[in-house]
């Protein structure tokens, strides 16, 4: 292991684990202590630490697994800022997670080509809410086409039930979930089904219930900068190097004890680094040690193509060219990449949703033209560049040289879902398009749990803290969050209230021929040419817009009328909406509906 030959001693594993003969070993960062001791068991017997340099403290003491500790820090006991197992929550102690059966390690590798992402909610996802209760469901999923399950975060956060974006232990399966062996059987559930799992992670600030925790044991944050969630973590200020190791150790025990088989990074843009090496560069670094095939997945909010170019120009990097595929150096000789696999694209889901709803307000007032969804087609990058009327300024930057497969894209999602007032879905009657157009568009398609049967439940924004001043502030937030916008015609749900998380949960009430349509969808997909589109063309005014990808037309209507729409081939693989007839080079259309032709 690299941590071997660590050069210093925050380097080394941190946390607790086995080290062998029933012997555990606890080491921890705490350069604030005036005075630290390590506390075991029911009985709290308390052990002393060796100052092993540079604020890090360490013991090694006949333990097993599964006994609990906390750490005495200045007369105050405190869990282990690298917990892996909180069995009681937020403020109970944390506990020494063994090498398990269950936890093994990966069963192959995800292929950028033929991956299909279904996000979904642990606790939302099934009427218990728990890993176990998930795992029942994931050989459904497999058989519809799906080949990943992406996970919302489940870092122990505050509560029972919420988002899992305010996390605070970030290396600790949330315990009502199932704790660390429900995921670990959820993972191998995933992976004998077929599988590929994916972890949401967020390192960019942790929950404000957990700040003053950590803060105890060191400066885990940094007053520099400001997230709009909570205090940015310190990734670049004095002492910055602990930190960064305590994340970039948390992203690798994800995969190389869980067998999670890729990450996905929450709100890089919210991750402020001025270091030679960034954080998310090194994080995605250190993830392809471990496992080269793992996946590192950004979400990013600025269009950057940095993100998923490679850090060294010598560095392979998969890319398009005319009539092909060649692999090289970042084009143009760029560099300076962060090394990822591939980035969430906002703007098709904007380009999409504003097409197909004719929303305005907010960001969507800069979208809603045929022209913009034609250009997502060829990149996702709609901003990229030009002017930005919504932010005032230029934004993006244009990422020709990137694959396609590089991009994941969606019409659905927790935040496109979640963030809307009442937390509801795409409008059932523009379902069946949404659908056509994610799923045969040549980037990385990301479904929302039950979109693929039209669920009918919404899917809103929901909490349980434990401390009631924070509890009050999010109700209040929320509240500000939508005063700008039109007015609403009831109140926007309390996120505390547990009727609110209620109602997000799935029902399962099926849709028979959305069912159906996603089904064929899937089917088509993987029988359409891997690759940039061939040809884009488009009609602003009559609103329809034609995409060729080989030897297959998609031929799309926008329009509230029915459109004909040019096309070369002749006969209709799928559509959404009948059995459309091609006839005089042209396919007749319904409105708000696509039609694949070959």
């Amino acid at each position: 292991m690299r941590h071997a030959l660590a050069e210093y001693p925050w380097e080394r594993p941190l946390g607790a684990r086995e080290v062998g003969d029933g012997q555990t070993e606890f080491r921890v960062w705490a350069p604030r202590a005036h005075s630290i001791s390590l506390l075991l068991g029911q009985d709290e017997r308390e052990v002393e630490l060796r100052d092993a340099g540079y604020g890090v403290y360490e013991t090694v003491v006949p333990t097993p697994a599964g006994t609990d500790y906390r750490f005495l820090v200045d007369g105050t006991r405190r869990p282990d800022p690298c917990s892996r197992w909180q069995p009681a929550g937020l403020r109970g102690p944390s506990r020494v997670l063994g090498r398990s059966p269950g936890l093994r390690g990966r069963s192959g590798a995800l292929s950028p080509h033929e991956l299909v992402i279904y996000e979904l909610h642990v606790g939302a996802f099934t009427d218990e809410g728990t890993f176990e209760a998930a795992a029942a469901h994931l050989r459904e999923l497999a058989q519809l086409g799906i080949t990943a399950i992406e996970i919302m975060p489940v870092a122990e956060f505050p509560g029972v039930h919420g988002w899992g974006y305010d996390g605070v232990y970030i290396s600790a399966a949330h315990s009502a979930y199932g704790g660390p062996a429900g995921l670990a059987a959820l993972v191998e559930a995933a992976h004998q089904a077929g599988l590929g799992v994916i972890l949401d992670v967020v390192y960019n600030h942790v929950g404000a219930s957990g700040a003053a925790a950590l803060d105890a044991f060191g400066p885990y944050f940094t007053d520099s900068y400001q997230t709009p969630w909570g205090r940015a973590i310190n990734f670049d200020d004095a002492d910055c190097d602990p930190v960064r190791e305590w994340v970039l150790q948390s992203a690798t025990e994800w995969i190389a004890d869980f067998g999670i088989d890729g990450l996905r990074l929450d709100a890089i843009h919210a991750i402020f680094d001025s270091s030679a090496e960034h954080i998310v560069a090194a994080l995605a670094r250190r993830v392809h040690e471990v496992d080269p095939h793992a996946l590192v997945i950004a979400e990013s909010g600025l269009n950057d193509p940095r993100v998923v170019r490679p850090v060294h120009p010598s560095e392979e990097f998969e890319r398009p060219v005319q009539g092909g595929r060649a692999r090289g150096g970042a084009a143009d000789g760029r560099s300076g990449g962060y090394g990822c696999d591939a980035a969430w694209a906002d703007d098709f889901h904007h380009a999409l949703r504003a097409l197909l709803t004719g929303e305005r307000e907010g960001y969507y007032a800069e979208f809603g033209a045929v022209s913009q969804l034609a250009k997502a087609w060829h990149r996702p990058h709609v901003h990229d560049g030009g002017y930005s009327s919504f932010r005032r300024r230029r934004f993006g930057a244009p990422a020709g040289d990137v694959a396609p497969e590089r991009f994941v894209v969606f019409s659905q999602d927790h935040d496109q879902v979640g963030n809307r007032a009442y937390g509801d879905r795409m409008p059932a009657s523009a379902r069946p398009l949404a659908a056509f157009c994610v799923l045969l568009a040549p980037f990385v398609p990301l479904l929302f749990m039950g979109e693929e049967y039209g669920e009918p439940a919404p899917f809103q924004f929901f909490s349980d803290h434990i401390d009631e001043q924070i509890a009050d502030a999010t109700r209040e937030g929320r509240r500000r969050e939508f005063a700008a916008f039109a007015k609403f015609d009831e109140e926007i749900p309390d996120p505390q209230a547990p009727e609110t998380f209620a109602r997000s949960k799935l029902t399962r009430r099926r849709d028979p021929e959305l069912a159906r349509l996603y089904g064929e969808l899937l089917a088509a997909r993987r029988r359409l040419p891997r690759g940039d589109a061939d040809e884009i063309e488009l009609d602003e005014r009559a609103g329809w817009l034609r995409v060729r990808r080989g030897g297959f037309e998609l031929a799309c209507n926008f329009a509230a009328d029915a459109r004909r729409v040019p096309c070369e081939g002749a006969a209709v693989a799928l559509s959404t909406h009948g059995t459309p007839r091609v006839e005089d080079g042209h396919v007749a259309l319904a409105p708000l509906s696509g039609a694949l032709i070959q």
